[in-house]
C-alpha cells in the first residue's frame, strides 16, 4: 500500500528537481551575462571613446528591454506554458549577446590617443623630438570640417555602441520571464516550508554566475582588444593605461553560448506539476501558520494558477487585468516593498557599474584586477550571505514579522560598515597641471591653460592629448612635450624621453631629467589601504546579501496566490525600471562633473574621461550611495511598522475568535452592533483589499 503510493510521486519529485537544477543554471546564465556585461563597461567606454553618462545609459537599456513587456509576460505568462516562456527568454538572451559583439567585426583595428603614434611604428635607431620650437600643434583639430567628421566618424565605426544598445535590450526582454514565472511555478509546487531554502538555493547557485563573469571580464581586460591582428611589440600602452581597451567582445560570445545552453530543458519540462505533498503531523500546524504568518485569510486563497489556465480564455484575461492591479497596489505593504526595493537597487546599480573605475581613480589598480577581485571575494561573501539568510529562516521559522526585522538589522550593519570606505583613500595622482603644479604644489584644475608652464611654453605642445609620462620624483606629465622632453631612446613600450625640461622646474627631488611611458604609481601605503578597504567591501557584501531571502518572503507572503505572478512582475518592472535604468545615467553624469582631463576622439571632439578628481569623485559616489541606503533602511522600518500593525490585529481576530460563541449570544439578546470580530475583519479586509 505504502509503496503504491510512493510510485506516483516519484516522476514529479524529478521533475521538481529537473525544474529546479534548470532555473539555478538559468540564474547562473543570467547572472554571469550581466556581471560580464557590468565588467566590460569600462572596455566599452573607452573604445567608442563615450563619457560615463553615455555609458550608463548603454547599461539601463537592458532596463528598458524589461519595460517593454515585463508586465504582460508576468501577467498572461502565469497563465500559460511558463516553462517555455522561460526558454524563450534563453534565446533572446543569447542572441541579445551576439548583437553585443557584432561591432567589434565591423570596426576595424582600434587606433588609441597619443601624440607618438608616427613614430611608435619606427625602428629603434630614430629618434623622437617631442618639444619643437616650431609647429601649431594646439589648434591641430580644430580645422576639422563637419563634413570630414562625419565621414571620419563613418569610416571608424564610432557610431557602431548602437548595436551593444540593440543587444542589451534584447537581453532585457529575454530575461523577463526568468524571474517572476520561474519563481511562481517554484512556490505553487514546493511546500511552503521548502520556499524559502529553494530559493535560497537557487540564489546561491545563481550568484556562481558573477563569480565566473567578472572572472571572465578580467581575463579579457587584460588581452588587446585587436589580439591576434596586430604586432603586441609595437603597442606603447599596457592595461593599467586609461587608454587600454580589452578583447570586450570576446566574453559576449561566451555568453551567448552558456544562455543558449541553459534554456534547452525548459522546451521539455510540463506546463504544471502536482502539488508537493504536506507533511501529516505539519498539516494542521501549515494551515493555520499560512493563515497568521501571510495575513492573507483563508477563504480568499485560491488553487495556483497553473490549474485554471485551461478553462481561462485572453479575452477574460485581459478583462481581469486591471481590476487585478487595483487589488495589488491596494495592499500597502506590497507599495512600500516595491519602494524599498527600487531604492535599494539604485545604490547598488550605480555602485557595482562604477566601482572598478572608483577602484583604479582612487586606489590606481587597473581594471582587470578590480573585476577579478570584485568577482573572487565580494561575490563569494553575497552567495554566503545569501546561504545564510535561508539557513536563518529555516532553522529558527521565522514569520514574517521575523524575516523583516532581520532584514533591517543586516541592512544597518552593511551601512555601518560602508560608512568606513569612505574614510579609505589614497588621495589625487599628482599631475602637473591638473592635481599639483609644476613646482609639485596641490592644485587642482580642469582648465587647459592649467598644462602650461614657462618651462613648455616654447614646446607648442597639444593640449588636447593624454600621452603621460612619468619621472623620478613621482610627478606624471600628461604628455612627453609638455614635460619638455627634447629628445628619446628606446622602441614601443621601452621609450625613455630625455632632457625634460620641466622636470628640473619641480621643486621635489629627482635623479635625472628623463620620464618613462605611463603615469606614475600611487604612494606605498596605498595597497596596504587597498586591501582594508576590500575587506570593509567583503564585509559590507555578506551582511548585506543575508538580509535577502528574508526580505523575498516579506513580499512573497504578504500578496494573494493568485496575484504571485502578477506581483512579482510588477515589482521586477519598477525596480527595474525605476532602479535598474535611472542610476547609471544619473551616477555617470555626475561622476562626468569631476572630470579633470578629457581624451580626444580620432575625428576631434571630446572623448572618455582619462584623469578624474578623486577626491570629488569619492564624495560624489559614497554621497549618492550613504543617501539612497539610508532612504531604503527608512523605508523598511516603515514595512515592519506594518507588519507589526497587522500582526496585532491577527493577534485580536484569534482573541475575538475564541469569544464569538459568547458574543453571538450576548448580540442576540440585546440586540447590539456586531462583534469586534467582525469589525477587525471588515477593516483588515478593507485595509488589504483581499
Amino acid at each position: 500500500m505504502s509503496v503504491e503510493n510512493k510510485d506516483p510521486r516519484q516522476p514529479c519529485c524529478s521533475k521538481l528537481k529537473m525544474f529546479l537544477a534548470s532555473l539555478a543554471l538559468v540564474f547562473f546564465a543570467k547572472a554571469f551575462q550581466g556581471s560580464y556585461m557590468k565588467s566590460s563597461l569600462t572596455q566599452i567606454e573607452r573604445r567608442f571613446n563615450i563619457p560615463s553618462s553615455q555609458i550608463g545609459f548603454i547599461d539601463g537599456s537592458f532596463e528598458i528591454g524589461n519595460l517593454l513587456v515585463i508586465a504582460f509576460v508576468s501577467y498572461f505568462g502565469a497563465k500559460l506554458h511558463r516553462p517555455r516562456l522561460i526558454g524563450m527568454g534563453c534565446l533572446l538572451m543569447a542572441i541579445g549577446s551576439f548583437i553585443t559583439a557584432l561591432p567589434h567585426f565591423f570596426q576595424g583595428l582600434y587606433k588609441y590617443e597619443t601624440s607618438i603614434r608616427h613614430f611608435s611604428e619606427s625602428n629603434v635607431t630614430e629618434t623622437i623630438m617631442p618639444c619643437l620650437a616650431t609647429g601649431n600643434h594646439s589648434h591641430e583639430d580644430e580645422f576639422i570640417t563637419a563634413e570630414s567628421q562625419k565621414e571620419c566618424e563613418k569610416t571608424s565605426g564610432s557610431s557602431l555602441w548602437i548595436y551593444v544598445i540593440l543587444g542589451n535590450m534584447i537581453r532585457g526582454i529575454g530575461e523577463t520571464p526568468v524571474m517572476p514565472l520561474g519563481m511562481s511555478y517554484l512556490d505553487d509546487f514546493t511546500r511552503k516550508e521548502n520556499t524559502a531554502f529553494y530559493i535560497a538555493c537557487i540564489q546561491s547557485l545563481g550568484i556562481l554566475g558573477p563569480m565566473v563573469g567578472f572572472t571572465l571580464g578580467s581575463f579579457c581586460a587584460k588581452l588587446y582588444v585587436d589580439v591576434g591582428a596586430v604586432d603586441m611589440d609595437s603597442i606603447s600602452i599596457n592595461n593599467k593605461d586609461t587608454r587600454w581597451v580589452g578583447a570586450w567582445w570576446l566574453g559576449f560570445l561566451i555568453t551567448g553560448a552558456v544562455m543558449l545552453l541553459a534554456g534547452i530543458p525548459f522546451w521539455f519540462l510540463p506546463r504544471s506539476l502536482p502539488k508537493q505533498e504536506e507533511g501529516n503531523a505539519k498539516k494542521k500546524q501549515d494551515t493555520h501558520h499560512n493563515e497568521q504568518d501571510s495575513f492573507i485569510p483563508v477563504e480568499s486563497k485560491n488553487t495556483p494558477p497553473s490549474e485554471k489556465a485551461d478553462s481561462a480564455n485572453i479575452i477574460n484575461m485581459a478583462k481581469d487585468f486591471l481590476p487585478s492591479l487595483k487589488r495589488l497596489f491596494s495592499n500597502t505593504i506590497y507599495v512600500l516593498i516595491v519602494c524599498t526595493g527600487f531604492i535599494q537597487v539604485n545604490y547598488f546599480i550605480g555602485m557595482i557599474t562604477f566601482k572598478p573605475k572608483y577602484m583604479e581613480q582612487i586606489f590606481g589598480q587597473s581594471p582587470s584586477k578590480g573585476i577579478l577581485l570584485m568577482g573572487s571575494m565580494n561575490v563569494p561573501a553575497v552567495a554566503l550571505g545569501i546561504i545564510s539568510g535561508g539557513f536563518v529562516m529555516k532553522r529558527f521559522q521565522l514569520s514574517v514579522l521575523g524575516a523583516a526585522k532581520m532584514n533591517i538589522c543586516t541592512a544597518f550593519l552593511a551601512f555601518v560598515l560602508m560608512l568606513s570606505q569612505y574614510f579609505l583613500h589614497c588621495g589625487n595622482t599628482q599631475v602637473a597641471g591638473l592635481t599639483v603644479s609644476y613646482q609639485g604644489f596641490p592644485e587642482v584644475s580642469s582648465h587647459q591653460l592649467s598644462l602650461l608652464s614657462q618651462c613648455n611654453s616654447e614646446c607648442s605642445c597639444s593640449l588636447k592629448h593624454w600621452d603621460p609620462v612619468c619621472a623620478d620624483n613621482g610627478l606624471t606629465y600628461t604628455t612627453p612635450c609638455l614635460a619638455g622632453c627634447q629628445s628619446s631612446t628606446g622602441f614601443s613600450k621601452d621609450i625613455v624621453f630625455h632632457n625634460c625640461s620641466c622636470v628640473a622646474e619641480a621643486l621635489l627631488p629627482s635623479m635625472n631629467m628623463s620620464v618613462v611611458l605611463g603615469q606614475c604609481p600611487r604612494k606605498e601605503n596605498c595597497d596596504y589601504m587597498f586591501k582594508i578597504y576590500m575587506m570593509m567591501t567583503v564585509l559590507g557584501a555578506f551582511f548585506s546579501a543575508s538580509g535577502a531571502t528574508p526580505g523575498y518572503i516579506v513580499l512573497l507572503r504578504s500578496i494573494q496566490p493568485d496575484l504571485k505572478s502578477l506581483a512579482l512582475g510588477m515589482h521586477i518592472l519598477i525596480v527595474r525600471t525605476l532602479g535598474g535604468f535611472p542610476p547609471p545615467i544619473y551616477f555617470g553624469a555626475l561622476i562626468d562633473r569631476t572630470c579633470l582631463k578629457w581624451g580626444t576622439k580620432q575625428c576631434g571632439g571630446q572623448g572618455a574621461c582619462r584623469l578624474y578628481n578623486s577626491d570629488a569623485f569619492r564624495m560624489t559616489f559614497y554621497g549618492l550611495i550613504y543617501g539612497l541606503f539610508s532612504l531604503g533602511l527608512l523605508l523598511w522600518l516603515l514595512v515592519l511598522n506594518r507588519l507589526s500593525h497587522r500582526h496585532r490585529q491577527l493577534a485580536l481576530q484569534d482573541q475575538d475568535k475564541a469569544t464569538e460563541p459568547q458574543a453571538n449570544n450576548t448580540a442576540q439578546d440585546d440586540g447590539n452592533a456586531p462583534s469586534a470580530f467582525m469589525k477587525c475583519k471588515e477593516e483588515l479586509d478593507r485595509e488589504t483589499s483581499i
